[in-house]
């Protein structure tokens, strides 16, 4: 809907900075109790407006008459674990509050600010952009003094069209720091290397070259994570309770933005390894027929699908690969081809069964036959359909990976396999 199909009521009444997808979001229509919808919308239209103009000031008078930090933290993969490593490291020096996982930021950042009582020492806000402008309504919120921005890659490109419309909501918080801000971005992406040149704030690098680097990355006996995190002045060792390198690129963000807040490199280390991973994010099952199942059911999209990919590879180890993948959702016009790119990636994998779920991810499916003919592929439009073909796979020497957003409820599959 236009932004001039909005009635001046309705636009001052939901504030001002609100995007008109925001505004008329159907989240009552997917409820089938008239009393839960009900409940939805007196939540949408009344609680959450006066929500929003009480947080917002509410901070104002915190960062005003005390000496809370605010970390706000962006980008396309990788914000809610690089957000949960932060508040494991901060909660080790001071009151540390953080957004919850599996809510709309358009409602969890004020209801995160309302959780923050005087007295707390950080608060860290997770900025999922999905519309154009909902970063102006986030900075309308939250002013920030240090931004973390994990990587720019093709998602919500539904409504933002491209990996430069996805830069270009992004960087708005970046511009909005002042010289007296921090600005932690990632030196391997390219989208957040141009955000350098367009703020004041002084500016820390995270990964290959920066100012927060990982050397000598492996995987233990454990399945966790062993590196040595390496900065301009010095080197200490690391253990993650997850594998995969992508938890290591999160961790060099997070140990950035504490880093920015004079946090010490001996506490940094102990709130990464006392970091605890969410359930369905690369989470190791051991089977009872001696296949090993990794859960990464919680989200899915092309980056973060090719590093689940990447990790299975190296934990399998000469394994048989079994890999069931969901669809990867609001990417737009790049859908089709995202999929394809995936299905061509698994394809030169020589996996010994790919499974594809859901609606895009026939493109996948096919896109992998054309690679290799050897793979034995399946797509299915249901999870529950996956079960059956599956099934044959849980043995041992056999490791699994299950990938795909929560929509695609690929959770519900490693419910019925465990």
């Amino acid at each position: 809907m236009r932004e001039k199909k909005v009635s001046l009521v309705i636009r001052w009444w939901v504030t001002p900075k609100l995007p008109v997808g925001d505004i008329y979001a159907p989240y009552a229509a997917k409820e089938k109790s008239f009393l839960n919808r009900l409940k939805i919308l007196i939540s949408q239209w009344i609680i959450h407006p006066i929500k929003r103009r009480v947080a917002r000031r509410y901070l104002k008078l915190l960062q005003r008459f005390t000496n809370i930090k605010v970390v706000a933290i962006t980008g396309s993969a990788g914000k809610t674990t690089t957000k949960d490593m932060l508040a494991s490291i901060l909660s080790e020096v001071g009151p540390t509050v953080w957004t919850v996982k599996s809510i709309d930021s358009v409602y969890n950042i004020p209801n995160t600010i309302l959780k923050t009582l005087p007295g707390t020492k950080y608060l860290i806000l997770e900025m999922s952009v999905e519309f154009p402008g909902e970063m102006d309504f986030y900075l309308w919120l939250a002013k920030p003094n240090v931004v973390v921005v994990t990587n720019v890659y093709p998602t919500h490109t539904q409504f933002l069209k491209s990996a430069k419309g996805v830069a270009h909501e992004k960087d708005k918080l970046v511009k909005a720091l002042t010289a007296q801000d921090t600005a932690v971005l990632n030196k391997e992406n390219i989208y957040a290397k141009e955000m350098a040149g367009k703020t004041e704030a002084k500016i820390l690098w995270f990964g290959k070259n920066g100012d927060f680097q990982a050397t000598k990355i492996r995987l233990n006996k454990k399945l966790y994570t062993n590196y040595t995190l390496a900065t301009r002045k010095s080197k200490i060792n690391v253990q993650l309770a997850v594998p995969g390198t992508q938890f290591v690129q999160n961790s060099l963000a997070a140990a950035g933005a504490a880093y920015a807040l004079d946090i010490p490199i001996n506490k940094i280390k102990r709130g990464l390894e006392n970091y605890k991973k969410p359930e369905h994010r690369m989470e190791i099952i051991k089977h009872p027929s001696g296949a090993l199942i990794i859960d990464d059911s919680y989200n899915n999209n092309p980056e973060a699908a090719i590093y689940a990919l990447k990790t299975l590879k190296e934990i399998a180890n000469g394994k048989r690969l079994v890999v069931v993948m969901g669809d990867m959702l609001e990417l737009g016009k790049l859908e089709i081809k995202s999929h394809k790119d995936i299905g061509k990636f698994i394809g030169k994998m020589g996996v010994d069964c790919l499974i594809g779920v859901g609606k895009a991810s026939k493109y996948l499916v096919e896109e992998a036959k054309k690679q290799n003919q050897n793979n034995l592929t399946f797509w299915v439009s249901l999870e529950k359909k996956a079960l059956p073909i599956l099934k044959p796979y849980l043995k041992k020497n056999t490791v699994i990976l299950i990938k795909g957003s929560r929509s695609i409820s690929l959770d519900r599959l490693v419910s019925r396999l465990s």
